[in-house]
């Protein structure tokens, strides 16, 4: 029993009830952390999120050969069943005007505002992280057959939860596009299900934020690895994807992340054939709020230009009893800072509200 995530590491059993409430918006890892250690101080906890069970991307995006799915559900299980966390699945919080299907959203149910969780509950954190992905806009990006790392990894999670009754095909020739986790992850499950697989970068191996290791043990399994080529055109016929211009780049001086910036040679373009095109070239936060500047005034929560959520040095947005941590926050991360960042967050959220008690006791 002792193989599964912990999240309420902070105590063995849970403690009386302070009868706080808090609302916590996204059960990825940030989400179950703060979930964990806020119900070590005895608060009474919901989570909401719109998959059909609780776990963010270590379940629905992250393959089980990097993270057993049991390790995850049984965690998410004693928060349930020992420290009395609620969860509410198939419910997505948000609030002002959709303007995009978010990935991710097929299992939504039931519809929450933001304003009715921030008003029903003593604290709110935001923990929603990155379900937009970024596909570059090239000629024929819009072919069948063009689809994100996310959505890509998403099917194939799903079929394994039993979740969908059907397994997605993997295409019979796979080209991925990038060089980070979800790159590999996608190359490989590609791989594992008889596709011919490539995985191709922009950089050299060196630079591949998924690192040196990662992408040797794919080239191991049978996983062509490509350095130094980028994407120019997504061939189609009729409609779908029959392979990809890609040209082939060399290194020039360093960009605003410190990495080497590619530049194009000319007279380099070549073709691959293939029949998928994944692209695992980043997601963007998507936090539970439109960026109408109405709802923002109205709520006190702000937005970068990114997209993600501003907080102060404890989590804090504009809005006192609202706090975002994680990827929605961030950007982007690996599970490990996304639970720091949902720890920490939780630590100011108990130590605001404490001090708000001692100064002003909540009206009840």
């Amino acid at each position: 029993m002792g193989d599964y995530l912990k999240f309420a590491f902070m105590c063995k059993e849970r403690p009386p009830s302070n009868d706080l409430k808090v609302a916590i918006i996204g059960a990825g890892p940030a989400g179950l952390a703060a979930a964990g250690y806020l119900s070590c101080q005895g608060f009474e906890i919901t989570v909401y999120d719109k998959q059909p069970l609780p776990g963010g991307l270590m379940l629905f995006a992250i393959p089980p050969w990097r993270i057993p799915r049991h390790r995850v559900l049984f965690g998410v299980r004693e928060l349930e069943e020992k420290f009395g966390v609620n969860f509410s699945t198939r419910t997505k919080v948000f609030t002002g005007e959709e303007k995009h299907h978010e990935e991710g959203d097929m299992f939504v149910e039931k519809k929450i505002s933001l304003e009715e969780v921030v008003n029903n509950y003593d604290l709110v954190l935001i923990t929603t992280g990155t379900w937009v992905s970024k596909i570059p806009r090239l000629p024929g990006s819009n072919a069948k057959g063009v689809i994100s790392a996310l959505e890509y990894v998403y099917g194939f999670r799903l079929f394994e939860l039993k979740l969908i009754d059907r397994k997605p095909e993997p295409g019979r020739r796979v080209v991925v596009i990038g060089g980070g986790y979800s790159a590999v992850d996608a190359a490989e499950q590609a791989l594992r299900e008889g596709a011919e697989s490539y995985l191709l970068y922009r950089r050299t191996i060196n630079e591949a934020p998924a690192g040196i290791f990662e992408i040797e043990r794919i080239q191991r399994m049978g996983v062509e690895f490509q350095e130094l080529v980028a994407p120019v055109e997504i061939l189609a016929e009729n409609g779908w994807v029959k392979g990809i211009k890609m040209q082939k780049m060399r290194l020039g001086p360093p960009d605003e992340t410190g990495r080497p910036q590619p530049v194009p040679i000319e007279g380099s373009e070549f073709i691959i054939e293939a029949d998928t095109v994944v692209f695992a070239t980043g997601e963007t936060a998507t936090p539970p709020v439109s960026p109408s500047d109405e709802v923002l005034n109205k709520l006190g929560i702000k937005l970068t230009r990114s997209n993600t959520i501003v907080v102060n040095e404890r989590y804090q947005t504009g809005n006192p009893k609202v706090f975002a941590a994680g990827d929605v926050v961030n950007g982007p991360t690996k599970i490990g800072p996304a639970t720091r960042s949902g720890l920490y967050a939780a630590r100011f959220m108990n130590s605001w509200i404490q001090a708000k008690l001692v100064k002003q006791p909540l009206a009840r």
